[in-house]
């Protein structure tokens, strides 16, 4: 299940709507608006079945967050590219399923990115 941060603006989600990128929001479809970062949401992550958390939030690229349950995924891009880039992580060749998407924290940039991975030692790179 692909989950959206409630800071992904409406135009984002329409784009990934028309692409036929299923997900759900946070305050709208699955829990509520306003939800505090760590506190709420990482817990509500546990309660799903394999998400992949969608952010445009720094404070979730940290390694201390790593969980085999879910993925968390900072999108370190404009407000404007965020779909775009939601579409280019999941037709990547490393990400493309869940399960390969499981126990990982990305980080994706204009040029690439970074991620943490369960059980693995360092920050691994990602290119496009």
């Amino acid at each position: 299940m692909n989950v959206l941060d409630e800071n992904i603006v409406v135009s984002q989600r329409e784009l990934l709507r028309s692409w036929k990128i299923h997900f759900r929001r946070i305050g709208g479809e699955i829990g509520r608006l306003g939800m505090k970062d760590h506190e709420d949401i990482i817990p509500l992550l546990h309660t799903l079945q394999r998400p992949t958390f969608f952010t445009h939030d720094h404070g979730f690229y940290r390694p201390t967050l790593l969980h085999a349950g879910y993925c968390l995924v900072y999108l370190e891009v404009g407000a404007d590219e965020i779909a775009e880039y939601i579409r280019h992580l999941l037709r990547h060749q490393a990400f493309r399923r869940r399960s390969q998407r499981m126990g990982k924290i990305v980080r994706v940039r204009h040029s690439g990115g970074s991620y943490w991975q369960i059980h693995q030692k360092g920050e691994q790179s990602l290119s496009w």
